[in-house]
């Protein structure tokens, strides 16, 4: 369903459905641009402004459409005490870039989640659903090392 079917079916409806209207729009889109929360906000009749001041308060909300592989990594007390802080970190180095962004190539994206619900497997991270557990800087290397080869092949 394309942004505009979805808009239709809110139009004039009000604050009240704002945030299912990002939802279900994010469903279909992946990410929310600067045109959909302003096309959200004429719909809605609410200042773009009040509409992205809402979406960025939750974090279900994305700005930048995910990248081809879509990588989360668990900062939960299990993971944080068994080092996925180190993980993180090799994980931006790696990447160049930061929590939150995707690589210019359109190959990587980093979420930071508060747990995957994984704890026994910790440190843990999830690329497009598939959970690599015990995860180490080198094991880290080596995953996005065989990413990248997937990638050319």
């Amino acid at each position: 369903m394309k942004t505009e079917e979805i808009l239709s079916k809110y139009k004039n409806t009000g604050r009240d459905n704002l945030i299912p209207v990002l939802q279900e729009i994010q469903e279909n889109e992946g990410w929310l641009s600067e045109k959909i929360i302003s096309d959200v906000g004429k719909c809605l009749n609410i200042p773009a402004g009040k509409v992205y001041g809402v979406a960025t308060f939750y974090n279900q909300f994305r700005f930048q459409p995910k990248g081809k592989y879509h990588i989360q990594i668990c900062r939960g007390t299990a993971c944080h005490v068994l080092g996925s802080s180190s993980v993180l970190q090799e994980l931006e180095k790696s990447l160049k870039i930061k929590a939150d962004e995707t690589s210019r190539d359109g190959l990587f994206s980093i979420e930071v989640v508060a747990c995957i619900g994984a704890c026994g497997l910790a440190p843990v991270i999830c690329i497009n659903g598939e959970f690599h557990a015990k995860v180490t800087v080198d094991s880290l290397k080596k995953i996005i090392s065989d990413l990248k080869t997937q990638n050319l092949n």
